[in-house]
């Protein structure tokens, strides 16, 4: 029986596959969650570079959250995600949750990046 890890990786490379599938050409916003902190980029599958990037790590989003961890955490790097991508020129993307499920922190990511101008 395959290791509970080696199980999210086949996820996440199952989902990777059918958003590349599907994408157009438009770049991908990829979330990523840890138990302390979560993480968003924008990657460019056609060229192998990432366009924009935003996790609760960065230093004007830490001094101002509590924890890294919670879903107003989520939303502060969904909302700061849209804005660096739209610098970068990008308007629509498809959005890669990885191995996680569409809820919670992966969730409110999705919906502040709308918020933010982001579609897909």
């Amino acid at each position: 029986m395959a290791s509970q890890k080696e199980m999210l990786r086949r996820r996440a490379s199952r989902v990777r596959r059918t958003v590349k599938a599907v994408a157009n050409g438009r770049p991908r916003l990829s979330v990523h969650r840890s138990s302390k902190n979560i993480y968003a980029q924008v990657i460019d599958d056609a060229q192998g570079v990432t366009l924009a990037a935003a996790s609760t790590l960065d230093a004007g989003l830490k001094k101002d959250l509590k924890t890294g961890a919670d879903i107003a955490a989520a939303a502060a790097v969904g909302k700061l995600i849209a804005e660096r991508a739209k610098e970068a020129g990008v308007e629509t993307v498809v959005f890669d949750r990885g191995a996680f499920i569409y809820h919670g922190r992966v969730k409110a990511v999705a919906e502040a990046a709308r918020e933010g101008g982001l579609s897909f």
